[in-house]
């Protein structure tokens, strides 16, 4: 097989990726590799679309593997701009691994190449993947804490903040050169970082931009997350009955897109705002709704919302009968998924609502009652010495690695060729035991010392001497091993017939006048690799969050908003009328709905800084 076979298996690869169907991509663009090719160009090309294809399969690994390779390439090749777009790929798969900072580097680089090149487009995807990296570290960040918008660390606005200047600098440029759509993508984005820092009324007025926009491309998705979004900021305001009305048209728009998920968590966010409203009827009505589909999707955390949510509203409503029915299947729910917060409010609305109706109170798990205390007690009487010793325990790994092991024969520097040759010495008589070999200067091994049993003071000084030297010659030889093991090596392309290609170009590098790499090279190198030594340290033991999925509900922050404002009622809760802070918490609907990223439609393959269509105009320029 020669190139033009691993060109035309490369070409049905990117059609295959194109249609939608990766997998059999991927397939075909590892047969081309297989064939292989000498041709730099089309192995690039190769490597991207590979990388692209694995991302949106979302194996990240192998996804984050080609875009090094394409790296390594182009700059073999010296191709600047597609040093720029594999570092946007790398960003991107970075970002979406939690490796933020690495990400950052990656992307910092892209937008510096686009800008020297003045490649405009290329800048605008640079600007708005900046973004999106500052604006899911920001919400990464923002898990541990404080989580209601407007009110996160100073760490976590820092992040958003960046976000927000990036955002702008991209919207400024694509509205520049009249890009419409990444106009829209951008106002989303913008939407959600200032929703985040509580500035609501700018949220409001950039998703009120998406909206129109979304419009004028008939982006069903695109409004569907608008209104959503504009939910969210009215709720936050005050405004329920414009909430209402744009979680109204939220549900319309799932329904047409035919998505249960997202007609539920509407639902789920209507029967809230209803609440607020003390409209409980209507709140009923779309909690109701939402308990049909999470049942039908098998979403038990969304089912446990739903009862939760339904036992207050009935309570509010004198209907106790009911209201005691779903408070004891959200204590049910709760405990089939291990809900320990869920089960202690369910047991507190249990209790109310039986004693309401005259009933006897129900025995009270004090186990589950006591399991939210009981993690914070055991962490306040720990003293010092459990701490070491919990510290100890969980670091006696990592230390055991990297201990030295004293494999000496595997280790060439420790065979003297006489045991190579004579086999293993003899055992030591009593004269040599006494006796300390010392090294002469010409790497032969003397005895010295007296046999007789006593040593003088210049025998203990030879001692010393000899038995440092003999420790600093094991260390060498047990080291040695691991110093080869960090050597680097030429890169191995695979998919390149001739790897004397690399060994040509190298050597042509090495002939420019190219300077060696400048401080802010080794600058940016100490940075990206920072996070990989934080990745080291070992954090202490705690209890997993629940891992349930719960599609039917917003958001997985949205109700540890909701308890973080009501933790302060649980000691005299009433299933009546929550407290008025409770009730504004409960319709926050999620902290954002989040803007899709700038990626082709699904015939695509292509994140947004990829070698679109490559492969093709390959072709197309030999023709």
């Amino acid at each position: 097989m020669d190139s033009s076979t691993c060109l035309e298996l490369a070409l049905e690869g990117e059609r295959l990726c194109k249609a939608g169907d990766c997998r059999a991509g991927v397939a075909f663009f590892e047969a081309a590799i297989q064939t292989g090719t000498d041709d730099l160009r089309t192995l690039s090309a190769i490597y991207s679309q590979l990388g692209n294809a694995y991302f949106y399969l979302g194996e990240y690994d192998k996804a984050m593997d080609y875009h090094k390779l394409d790296l390594t390439v182009a700059r073999t090749m010296g191709d600047r701009l597609g040093v720029a777009k594999a570092s946007g790929n790398l960003g991107n798969t970075l970002k979406v691994m939690g490796k933020f900072k690495e990400a950052i580097c990656c992307c910092e680089r892209h937008l510096s190449i686009s800008q020297e090149l003045e490649d405009k487009v290329g800048e605008g995807r640079a600007l708005y993947n900046l973004g999106n990296v500052y604006h899911a570290q920001g919400k990464h960040l923002g898990r541990i804490g404080p989580q209601e918008p407007g009110g996160f660390s100073d760490e976590v606005k820092h992040c958003l903040q960046k976000a927000v200047e990036y955002y702008a600098a991209n919207l400024r440029l694509m509205e520049e050169l009249n890009d419409r759509s990444a106009q829209g993508r951008a106002c989303g984005n913008l939407g959600n970082t200032h929703y985040l820092l509580g500035n609501f009324t700018q949220a409001i007025s950039y998703h009120s931009e998406r909206l129109a926009i979304a419009k004028e491309f008939g982006d069903k998705a695109a409004e569907r997350r608008a209104h959503s979004n504009l939910g969210n900021a009215h709720i936050f305001l005050g405004e329920f009955e414009t909430a209402a009305e744009h979680y109204k048209k939220t549900l319309q728009l799932a329904q047409e897109l035919g998505d249960r998920a997202v007609e539920a968590q509407a639902c789920y966010s209507l029967g809230n705002t209803y609440t607020l409203l003390r409209e409980f009827p209507m709140a009923i009505q779309y909690h109701l709704r939402h308990l049909a589909i999470a049942e039908e999707l098998k979403d038990k955390v969304g089912e446990g919302r739903a009862c939760w949510s339904l036992g207050n509203a009935y309570s509010a409503t004198n209907n106790n009968e009911k209201a005691l029915h779903y408070a004891t299947r959200h204590l049910e729910i709760s405990k089939e998924i291990g809900d320990k917060t869920g089960q202690a409010a369910a047991q507190m609305n249990l209790s109310d609502i039986r004693k309401v109706l005259g009933l006897p109170p129900a025995p009270i798990d004090q186990e589950s009652a006591e399991d939210a205390k009981q993690s914070v007690n055991e962490e306040s009487s720990m003293d010092d010495d459990s701490f070491f010793e919990l510290l100890s325990r969980f670091q006696s790994k990592r230390m055991d690695d990297q201990r030295c092991t004293l494999s000496i024969d595997g280790n060439k520097e420790n065979h003297p060729q006489q045991q190579q040759k004579d086999g293993p010495p003899p055992p030591p008589s009593v004269a040599t035991a006494t006796a300390t070999q010392t090294r002469d200067h010409g790497g032969s091994l003397t005895s010295t010392g007296s046999t007789n049993g006593t040593t003088t003071p210049s025998d203990s000084g030879a001692n010393n001497c000899g038995v440092l030297e003999e420790l600093m010659e094991s260390i060498a030889g047990m080291q040695s091993r691991r110093m080869d093991e960090q050597r680097a090596s030429l890169p191995q392309l695979p998919g390149l017939n001739n790897q004397q290609v690399i060994l040509q170009r190298l050597s042509v590098a090495g002939s420019d006048t190219t300077p060696l790499p400048d401080d802010n090279f080794f600058d940016m190198l100490m940075r990206c690799q920072g996070s990989r030594i934080e990745d080291q340290r070992s954090s202490l033991p705690n209890e997993s969050p629940l891992t349930h999925s719960a599609p039917t509900v917003p958001d997985d922050d949205f109700f540890s908003l909701i308890m973080r404002f009501q933790s302060g009622r649980l000691e005299d809760q009433r299933s009546t009328m929550p407290l008025e802070a409770a009730a504004r918490s409960t319709s926050h609907r999620r902290t954002t709905d989040e803007e899709e990223p700038p990626v082709p439609p699904p015939t695509s393959t292509h994140p947004p800084a990829s070698k679109d269509g490559l492969v093709s105009r390959l072709v197309k320029g030999r023709k």
